[in-house]
Order: C-alpha cells, then structure tokens, then sequence
C-alpha cells in the first residue's frame, strides 16, 4: 500500500469535537513567570541577516481599520491595577475583550476544522505588548498585520506566497511566519493509491515592518528532488500543521510530515513529523540537538516550547505508535491512550520550577498532564467532555481551561502548581477552531483569533490579565 495513512484518530474530528472543544491557559509560580514569557517570546532582538536576493519582499496590501466590543465578567474589579507594556488592567477574575478587526481582505473559512483543511489564522505576541495577526486569504495568499494594544490594526499589512498558514511567532525586530507552498511531486512511481499533492514547508522571517527578511525551506523538497524520490520529506494532504518556537535566536519548526520510502522499483509514502532548526540568518541548524528528520510516525497535533531552564525544544505528539501522548525522539510515553479515533493532543507550556503541562482527550475526556522527560506524574482530570484541547501560558501561578459551548468557549483557571480549580466559570465570547491557538503575553493575558463577523474580519479575545 502505498499511501500508509494513520487511524481515524490522526485523521478524523470525533462526533465530539464539533460540539465541544477545550482550550488550556496556563502560567508558572512567580519565580518561572519570566521563564514561561521566554518560552513564548523572545525579548532579545534576533539578528536579522541580508534578504535572500532571489526571494522577493511581500507585497503590500490595503489598509484596514478596526472596531472593539468589550465583555468582563460580573466580578471583575471596579478599578483594577494596570500591568505590562501595553498597560493593560488587571483584575481579580477574569475579564474578557473581543475585538472586532476588519482586514479589507476576504480570510478563508472555517469548514468543518479538520486535519486536512488549512488554517484562516494564527496570532503572535509583540515584546511589547501588541500582536502581529496572520490570515490566510481568498487570494492564496498570507497575509500579515500589526495590532496595537488595543488590538487595532495598524500600518498597511503585507502579504507573502502561500496556500496554508500554520504558526507566527514575533520577537524585538519582528517575527517569523511557518507557511506551506505547492511542491513538485514528480512520477515515483507509487507503489499503489492515487497521488496526492506534495507541497513545502517554509519559515518567512519578517521585520518590524513586516517586509521578508529571508525564507527557508524546512521540508527537503528542491535541488532536483521532488515529492516522490527516496527521501523526500514533504506536507502531504492531511496531517500538515505546524507550531514554531524559538530560544532567542534560533526558530525551531515542528510539523507532520510526508516520509517517501524505496520499496522496490516503486515508493510508499508514509507519514510522521518532523522538527527543524533555523538560525537568525535564515541557515539550518545543522546537528541541532534537538531536530530530527522523523520524530513521531504516524503523528499528529505536534506541539512545542523554549525551555530555557534547561536549554531545550521540548515537543509532544499524538502517535498511533503505542496509541499515546509521547515525546518524539525517542519516544518516551506521556499517557497511554487508545486508538480509537478519539484521541487528541493539545498545546505544551512550561510548569512550575520544572517539567510540563500538556491538554489531551481521549474519548471526548479531556487530561491535564505533568511531566519531564517521561510519564506523566500528575493527573487532572477536569470532568470537561472535548476532543481538542489548547494550552497556553497565562500569568503567574495559574492556568485557564477553555472549550466550545455554542458559539462561544467557556473557561475555568486552574493553578499550576497541582491543577486545582480557581474561582469559577466564565465565557469567551468567540467561536473556537480545532487547530488554531491562543497565545500568551508579557502582560500575563492571554489573546486568541477567531471567525469574524463577516468574511473581512477577525474577532481577537483577549482575556486580560489577573491580579493578584
């Protein structure tokens, strides 16, 4: 067989998922919080190298404008404390601030959220304090903006080749974007199924401005071979996403990926991940330490995180390798989980003074996990029913579970320490997406994209930071 696909798990939203989904916020103990906001962000400016002479810069698209409706929760503080660069309030329980931005472009939709679909859009945090926003556009193109603290677009955004969006990551002088572009698949021959597209993955890195620095290439596509040669690693049709991550200076891309292997005078196709380290100057890390050609087989949900503590990319994925949340190379289980077609990784963040928090489902139950560098040595189980859980770093000492009810996502704080619940319930005003991401700020609040009121737009939920 040649096209070797992973279980229903890998490929297919449970029942489940359409009806809810969850996402985790969560934050260290004091003493790690500048730990946890390095993971998510850089605060030392990368240096940017000379613009690749055979790549063109971004082109320029029209200005947008924005508009703000604002919900807090009834508990929130009459007059709160202000934290951060961008001076955002504080306050006792959570607030929340939807943020309505209109792009002047056409995003795509939604559809039905799956694997195989592409991803509208992707938020990341400015050092100081504002946002860079991705879209992908009607166009085939990505688009790139720049948001202010008010979540108000600002300055023209630029737009770069590309017919799938995966992560934005911003440090001082910018950013980087991962994007999939159309490859080249050649004849093979296959060893059996129908072909299918085999397209590259790329990191753009971008200024202040957002104009291209340089681009690189993370799949091996090029250089005469093509998507069906031995050893070619490439985005296949289902199974494509991607997160970054970076330590400061180098940007770390970890992904699924399309493995082609010789099996006689013909090839099969299979299907793993992959991680990739790219330096400030947009060359590949050769022998990083931590990247790997195949990690997980078959793999998906691939999430990663900066550990500055002990100086590592650490990533999890789902596998149908032993049917569990694992660590890629080598495999080292998390959880034991079940392959049938209802298990789900979620998001990485850093827990307090040491080890990780990871969101998973299994079944529709949604599972907080803590761990090192082998089996998890907590447990919550949050009584939350969900198959995609989300988790992202949210202030001090604490954590905030989040999953679809309706059209909006309610959300629960927890604490980091042991996972106990703080406080109660609250709405997010906005429709979750299986595969996009909330994003945390140097502030201690937490921003998250989503469908906007028209096919122009994008609604930011920013719940905003907790006192105290």
């Amino acid at each position: 067989m040649s096209l070797t696909v992973p279980p229903r798990s890998g490929r297919h939203r449970s029942r489940m998922s359409r009806q809810r989904r969850v996402l985790f916020i969560v934050g260290g103990v004091a003493a790690v919080t500048a730990l946890s906001v390095a993971a998510a962000f850089s605060l030392t400016a990368l240096t940017a190298g000379a613009a690749d002479p055979e790549v063109p810069s971004a082109q320029a698209t029209g200005t947008a404008s924005a508009s703000a409706a604002v919900t807090a929760s009834a508990s929130a503080a009459p007059s709160p404390s202000a934290v951060g660069g961008c001076a955002r309030p504080a306050a006792p329980a959570p607030a929340v601030r939807v943020t309505e931005v209109k792009l002047g472009t056409r995003v795509v939709g939604y559809g039905r959220e799956g694997d195989t679909e592409p991803l509208p859009m992707a938020l990341a945090a400015d050092p100081n304090g504002g946002s860079w926003l991705a879209w992908l556009g009607t166009d085939k193109r990505v688009h790139l903006g720049r948001l202010d603290c008010a979540d108000r677009l600002v300055g023209t955004p630029t737009s770069f080749a590309g017919i799938d969006l995966q992560d934005v990551h911003a440090d001082a002088t910018g950013g980087v974007l991962l994007v999939t572009r159309r490859g080249e698949c050649g004849s093979g021959p296959l060893c059996g199924g129908s072909s299918s597209p085999c397209n590259t993955m790329h990191m753009i890195r971008f200024d202040t401005t957002g104009r291209q620095v340089w681009e690189r290439q993370v799949t091996n596509l090029g250089g005469g071979r093509r998507g069906y040669d031995d050893g070619a690693r490439f985005v296949w049709w289902y199974q494509h996403h991607g997160r970054l991550a970076t330590d400061g200076r180098n940007y770390a891309a970890y992904f699924g990926v399309a493995i082609t292997v010789r099996n006689g005078n013909c090839v099969d196709i299979h299907e793993g991940d992959r991680m990739q380290v790219v330096d400030a100057e947009g060359d590949l890390v050769s022998r990083h330490r931590d990247a790997f050609e195949v990690g997980c087989s078959h793999s998906w949900t691939t999430r990663i995180v900066w550990d500055p503590r002990v100086s590592r990319f650490v990533m999890v994925c789902a596998t149908d390798n032993g049917c569990r949340i694992a660590q890629p190379d080598p495999y080292r289980t998390v959880a034991a989980g079940t392959c049938d077609g209802a298990l789900f990784g979620g998001d990485l963040v850093l827990a307090a003074q040491k080890g990780y928090w990871t969101a998973w489902s299994q079944g529709g139950q949604v599972r907080l996990e803590r761990f090192t560098t082998g089996r998890a040595d907590a447990t919550v189980r949050t009584g939350v029913r969900s198959s995609h859980p989300h988790l992202v770093a949210y202030g001090p000492g604490r954590m905030l579970l989040a999953w679809a009810s309706g059209s909006s996502i309610a959300a629960q704080v927890y604490d980091t320490a042991g996972g106990k619940a703080v406080g109660g319930r609250f709405t997010i005003g906005v429709r979750d997406h299986d595969y996009q991401a909330f994003k945390p700020y140097p502030d201690g609040s937490a921003a998250y994209p989503a469908a906007g009121s028209g096919s122009s737009s994008i609604r930011i939920a920013r719940v905003l930071p907790l006192s105290g």
